[in-house]
């Protein structure tokens, strides 16, 4: 085949430039600076901790080295080219250390910064007054002393959970330590009993360390209000000795109501009221009673009533008039006389009242007024009244007493107030009544004096026929005694009696229970009972005494009838079929289910039976305490029994509890970093009840990837550069789900550098170009290295990094491979190989 001119040009072009690339290569490994590298270059180091620096050169021969710093060591390990010594007890807040070697009459450095941070250990927040008043402006001020750096350092004022301020130092100096917040707030009804506190957080995360909190003990805010104005006090204007007057005091717009105190006194005497609290508004109500000897004599008294609420009083008085005003005295020469007595009947009162007597003129004031008169039978129960008037504080005030006299006199029975002849119905309720006039009131007893139950005067009761026959009435008093004869005639019909044909009759399933009904007539009466409602087809219960019912009767109402020739009785007889306990599985379902979280169900297991059965279960092993709401730790196997009259049935019920996944572990094999061609799997495990499903998320683009039978593996043969990046595993059952993710490194190639040419000079020049150029950047890599192992095999190390010397000479990089996890965005872990 044949080249076009311009080809051939760019094709020596490029062997021309190849050659310089690879001369250029081997001058500046031959001309390249020695450097001193400090590791690590930045730290953040709790205060008071400890650091171990390592200190390191690529100098083949350094005359001395060293490492600067003015915080104290303890330890010093030293190689040809290295040395590595531990800081203790930090406490400086920012440090920098230097690290220096001699080498070729040169002085090679490395500067590092170690920065200390301490714990919000104390979070202070400042007293809160005791009771604020709603509508007042109050100050929170919390301090955070010695915590820092203060740049990382946020204070967050909280109300219970809502937060009310939020106080951050952004570009403070790293030596600054300490802070302090403040809010202002104004006092609200919602504050009462509120919790506010201070949540101190110092923020490590960028530097690897985590978020660090710590809160102040909460503190409970108390607010109140209270109206300007006095209580409302009311009470009467006058009180009588010895009487009981209701005083009430009250106050509205009142907050918190339950925490205000009201106190009712008279004079220095505290009363003990009754308080009632309604909405916003305080009510004392007391009963008043003075006594003539709790004071010296009568007139005004003060009554008091105090409000207290946050520390302050609200006050009411006003003044009472206490006065004695006694019943008149009313009384006769005799209280009891008998017919034709005189009596006389005189009314007095206290001291400057007006009295009246009924029929009597009227005195002048303060004197007694009086009567006299002849005792007969209409002036029997006669009443007296005496009315004492007096004047109080320019208002009229009345007493009365009233007396009765009794006129005595013999007692007399006559048809009027005792019948001679009664004639009643056996079963109907009846009174015998017997009553004689005379005082004193005379004692009526009637008797049979041919024996045989009596009839007791004035109760009413159903009559019985041995009721019947002749009584014998005597009325007798202090004055006389009299008698009469009462005859008693009792007529009956059937009748049915309780024990004879019961009302209710129950029938428990499986019994050899016999129904009767019987009645009690003369002659002795024909019975049939037949379903109530279906009288035009006869449904007999029971066609003759004593008659089986059988096994399966039919529950309901049904009428009995009893029939004589004294007439008839009906009785209603209502028929019940009961049954012991039962329990199935439609009822008391074997295995339940409950979700954890949710509030806690009744256990569902009920019985059937009649009476209603009562069902009780106990758990097996030992008892839970309730909770409100669903744990684990509620599943178990429960005893149920159901338990009535007839009997008792028993099921045993298992509970299990379902709860949403939560994906708890999520791990690589291998954990380092997986090489260009390499395996690798990714295993996940979840917890959920029931069981989860696995579902993943790949990196974009990742071919070949293979899942186990139920998703919870995933794995990789031959791994390419497209298999690196964020893997997601998901569990999800039917209450939820949660993922967690994994991040995975796959090594990129090394870099080869291959100079070509046509001519075998120009190859080789190349191939020793490239080949000095590997040696160079593997003698010195970045990353950590088995520091024994490179002192005697007298090869440079370094540690941890790249530095540049004086020169300003770069170091070769190492690939490293790795694999890192994350939940919710929570997490990440990551895995750095050793080279050796």
């Amino acid at each position: 085949m044949t080249f076009s001119q311009p080809l051939l040009l760019r094709a020596l072009l490029a062997l021309v430039g190849s050659l310089c690339l690879g001369l250029l290569a081997l001058s500046g490994a031959a001309q390249e600076p020695y450097w001193a590298d400090l590791q690590p270059r930045s730290a953040l180091v709790e205060r008071g901790g400890s650091l171990w620096l390592n200190c390191s050169t690529n100098c083949p021969r350094p005359e001395r080295g060293g490492l600067e710093t003015s915080l104290r060591r303890n330890g010093t390990q030293r190689g040809l080219r290295w040395l590595a010594r531990q800081l203790v007890d930090i406490r400086e807040p920012e440090a920098h250390p230097i690290c220096f070697f001699r080498c070729a009459r040169r002085t090679l450095q490395a500067r590092g910064t170690i920065l200390t941070y301490q714990r919000p250990d104390r979070v202070e927040l400042e007293p809160l007054p005791a009771w604020l008043p709603v509508g007042e402006n109050f100050t929170l001020s919390c301090r955070v002393p010695g915590a820092g750096p203060r740049s990382s350092l946020s204070i967050t004022l909280l109300r219970g959970a809502q937060e009310l301020s939020r106080r951050r130092f952004p570009g403070d100096s790293p030596r600054a330590r300490g802070a302090m917040a403040t809010y202002t707030a104004t006092a609200r009804k919602e504050d009462h009993r509120a919790n506010f506190s201070c949540l101190a957080e110092l923020d490590l995360r960028p530097h690897g360390l985590g978020l660090l909190q710590n809160s102040s003990t909460p503190q409970e805010l108390h607010t109140f209000a209270l109206a300007q104005g006095p209580p409302s006090l009311k009470f009467p204007r006058l009180l009588e000795f010895g009487r009981e007057q209701l005083v009430s005091c009250e106050m509205d717009k009142l907050f918190p109501a339950d925490e205000a105190h009201i106190q009712l006194a008279l004079g220095s005497q505290m009363l003990s009221p009754r308080i009632t609290l309604d909405g916003d508004n305080l009510r004392a109500t007391a009963t008043l009673t003075v006594k003539e000897e709790e004071v010296e004599d009568e007139g005004d008294q003060e009554l008091t009533c105090t409000v207290t609420l946050g520390g302050q009083n609200r006050k009411a008085q006003g003044n009472l008039t206490v006065y004695s005003f006694p019943q008149p005295n009313l009384t006769t020469s005799e209280p009891s006389v008998r017919e034709g007595t005189f009596v006389n009947v005189t009314c007095e009162a206290r001291p400057g009242a007006q009295v009246r007597l009924d029929g009597a003129p009227e005195p002048p004031p303060g004197e007694p007024a009086w009567l006299t008169l002849t005792a007969s039978e209409e002036d029997d129960e006669r009443v007296f009244t005496c009315e004492a008037l007096l004047e109080v504080k320019g208002e009229i005030l009345r007493r009365n007493r009233s007396l009765e006299l009794q006129v005595l006199y013999g007692p007399r029975l006559d048809e009027a107030g005792c019948p001679g002849n009664w004639t009643w119905l056996e079963g109907m309720e009846s009174t015998l009544q017997c009553w004689a006039p005379g005082n004193p009131p005379p004692e009526v007893e009637c008797t049979r004096p041919e024996g045989g139950p009596a009839i007791p005067l004035g109760l009413a009761q159903p009559i019985r026929r041995d009721h019947a026959g002749t009584y014998q009435c005597t009325a007798s008093n202090l004055v006389g005694r009299t008698t009469k004869d009462v005859t008693v005639v009792v007529e009956y019909a059937p009748s049915f009696g309780e024990a004879g044909c019961p009302a209710a009759w129950t029938w428990v399933k499986g019994s050899e229970r016999r129904f009767s009904c019987e009645a009690d007539g003369n002659p002795e009466p024909e019975v049939l009972c037949a379903r109530a409602g279906n009288l035009s087809r006869e449904e007999p219960l029971s066609p003759a005494a004593g008659a089986p019912l059988g096994h399966a009767p039919a529950p309901g109402l049904y009428r009995c009838q009893a029939t004589n020739s004294r007439g008839s009785a009906s009785k209603t007889v209502t028929v019940r079929a009961e049954a012991p306990p039962q329990m199935d599985e439609a009822s008391c379902p074997s295995h339940q289910t409950w979700l954890e979280g949710a509030r806690a169900p009744p256990l569902t297991c009920e019985a059937r039976g009649n009476p209603p059965p009562r069902v009780q279960c106990s758990r097996e092993g030992p008892q839970r305490p309730q909770r409100p709401s669903v744990s684990r730790a509620d599943a178990g196997t429960f005893h149920c029994v159901a338990t009535n009259s007839h009997g008792s049935d028993s099921r045993t019920v298992t509970i299990g509890v379902e709860y949403r996944p939560l994906v708890a572990e999520l791990v690589a094999v291998p954990p380092g970093r997986v090489k260009p061609g390499g395996n690798f799997t990714l295993t996940c495990r979840a917890e959920g009840s029931p069981p989860a499903q696995y579902s993943w998320r790949t990196p974009p683009g990742a071919p070949n990837i293979g899942l186990s039978g139920n998703n919870s593996t995933l794995s990789v043969a031959g791994a390419l550069g497209s298999h690196g990046g964020v893997y997601e595993c998901a569990a999800t059952n039917p209450h939820g789900s949660h993922a967690l993710r994994i991040t995975v490194h796959v090594a990129g190639p090394w870099l080869w550098i291959v100079v070509g040419g046509v001519a075998g000079g120009a190859l080789l020049l190349a191939g020793l170009g490239g080949l000095s150029y590997y040696l160079q950047s593997t003698a010195c890599k970045k990353g950590e290295y088995n520091v024994q192992e490179a002192e005697s095999s007298g090869e440079a190390v370094c540690l941890n990094g790249s530095g540049a010397g004086a020169g300003g000479g770069t170091a070769g990089t190492a690939g490293t491979a790795g694999t890192g996890a994350e939940g919710g965005g929570a997490e990440v872990y990551s895995i750095q190989l050793t080279s050796t």
